[in-house]
């Protein structure tokens, strides 16, 4: 398992914001900055709201620099996923 904080190798800020019942947790890409935002419930384990936002950040990674597994569009505008 990758240490806490790291994926695949890269660094990532985690910073969580208690709103009343709930936890917004936001998972940023040091390298990239590229940023994704999560909520759970205030009640659950930090550990697992940090798994699935790095989850969600890894996701969100491999779609924008994995380029290669999209076919361009004719005209030029976007991609087919």
């Amino acid at each position: 398992m990758a240490p806490r904080g790291r994926l695949d190798g890269r660094e990532v800020i985690f910073e969580f914001m208690t709103l009343g019942q709930s936890v917004r947790v936001a998972a940023v890409d040091v390298a990239t900055g590229e940023e994704v935002v999560i909520s759970g419930p205030a009640g659950a384990a930090q550990s697992d709201l940090e798994r699935v936002a790095a989850r969600k950040l890894a996701r969100r990674l491999a779609q924008t620099l994995g380029p290669e597994n999209k076919t361009p569009r004719r005209g030029g505008r976007g991609v087919i996923v």
